[in-house]
């Protein structure tokens, strides 16, 4: 960890623990600032504010009273979950006191370049790619972000010899000032998230900002087929390095002739690549791009790509049952991501769906839903809404379920041999579950209940 004198008694707020405020906390504290954390659970039941005021450190828990504001705090440090409408956040940035995420901790204590990855789909698949490539060249890679480890923990041990790849949320990104990754990934855009940000200017914006920084002296990997993609990435200074599946290109990544190439170079066989999906080629042509910018040799690349089958709750193979196959997606919390996972396969498709209702239709479905679903088993408080768009998209088998174990059980049951039975929720899981990894995990644990 860089010795960075920025935050030397300085007056910093911490709004929110969880991994990253309490990663934060810790960091900061050994900065030498002067720190007070702000958390809404109750100190009797927080594990995490009991461990930082053990350390000394001020710890106020149960709400966000706005008197915090009166300590003429110089710097906030937000938890990536909480709103820009929170009133505490909302006063302070009425107050111009500056508001970040634990990212922009993160590249300003970091020894390690830092290649950043985000986009509205395949942002984990393509950190997990871009890892096990980089696994092949002479800096250690260390995934963090989105994907798992908070990248300021990640970023306080890191040495000058690694390469932290971290997935990027449009949250951590809203929260960043200075944030500069050596290489960043911009896969796609569209509608996600409105009701944090609240228009979808606001969250391009947030996106973009991943590349905002950026100088000659760094990389930014496009999507080249994503129109709204190529148009924001025009005002970037970076040196753009694009890549597409549909277009021949001069420069990055493409297919040609049944192959992946780089730079005219040939890397890969399609027919050698093992992660199903054409949605995944696009993540694998930014991974493979992203990969020769650090200098990977082919043959590793290869070996990665021909043994990598994808990552748990997107996509992920669980079991096949009388000749029915079934799919978790779990991560698929968005229209696109449910739309993506339909489309890869050819056989006819029993969907699961079902989750949040964050205000918006799913007519977008209906074109998906009419070319390769046959029944629909929908749950959740979106559970009404989806079985509508079926109806109108002309399934006749939609059904209503209370719970996961029931959606199982009702596809099985409606199902026939060669079926895929999928769940691809196209919502976020909070109103029935606490992540979306609990919801797939729900998933296949009913799945294997029907073997009993």
């Amino acid at each position: 960890m860089k010795n960075n004198n920025d935050y030397k008694g300085k007056k910093i707020l911490i709004i929110g623990l969880a991994k990253s405020g309490y990663a934060a906390a810790r960091i900061l504290d050994r900065l030498g600032a002067d720190i007070v954390v702000n958390d809404i659970v109750p100190l009797e039941e927080n594990a995490q504010a009991k461990e930082l005021k053990r350390m000394g450190i001020e710890v106020i828990c149960g709400s966000h009273p706005l008197s915090l504001l009166e300590k003429d705090f110089e710097l906030i440090v937000k938890n990536p979950g909480i709103r820009y409408d929170n009133p505490l956040i909302a006063e302070a940035i009425e107050r111009n006191i500056p508001v970040i995420t634990e990212v922009e901790l993160a590249w300003k204590i970091s020894e390690a370049e830092l290649i950043g990855i985000t986009g509205s789909n395949g942002k984990t698949t393509t950190t997990m790619l871009i890892t096990e490539m980089l696994n092949g060249g002479e800096k250690k890679p260390l995934a963090a972000g989105n994907i798992g480890t908070v990248v300021s923990e990640v970023a306080e041990t890191a040495e000058a010899d690694s390469i932290i790849v971290t997935e990027l949320s449009s949250f951590q990104l809203m929260g960043t000032i200075e944030f500069r990754p050596k290489i960043a990934v911009l896969l796609n855009l569209f509608d996600a998230h409105l009701d944090y940000h609240g228009t979808k200017d606001a969250y391009v914006a947030a996106k973009a900002k991943i590349f905002r920084n950026q100088t000659k002296e760094d990389f930014l990997v496009y999507n080249a087929d994503d129109e709204l993609v190529s148009a924001i990435v025009a005002t970037s200074e970076s040196t753009c390095i694009p890549f597409s599946r549909k277009k021949q290109l001069e420069i990055g990544a493409c297919i040609k002739d049944g192959e992946i190439y780089f730079n005219h170079e040939p890397v890969i066989s399609l027919s050698n690549i093992a992660l199903p999906g054409v949605h995944n080629l696009e993540n694998i042509l930014a991974a493979v791009a992203t990969a020769k910018l650090v200098g990977i040799d082919n043959e590793w690349i290869e070996r990665v790509l021909t043994t990598f089958h994808g990552v748990k709750h997107r996509l992920e193979y669980v079991e096949t049952l009388n000749g029915r196959k079934f799919y978790n997606d779990s991560k698929a919390t968005n229209l696109l991501a449910t739309e993506k996972a339909i489309s890869a396969f050819h056989e006819p498709v029993i969907l699961l769906a079902g989750g949040l209702d964050r205000g918006n239709g799913f007519d977008e479905l209906i074109p998906i839903l009419q070319k390769h679903v046959k029944a629909v088993v929908s749950f959740g408080e979106t559970r009404k809404k989806i079985q509508e768009v079926a109806e109108k998209a002309g399934i006749q088998h939609t059904k209503i379920v209370s719970n996961m174990e029931e959606a199982v059980d009702a596809a099985y049951r409606i199902s026939d041999k060669g079926d895929i039975i999928l769940l691809s929720p196209a919502c976020a899981s909070w109103d029935q579950y606490k992540t979306f990894e609990e919801r797939g995990d729900m998933f296949v644990n009913s799945v294997h209940k029907l073997k009993v």
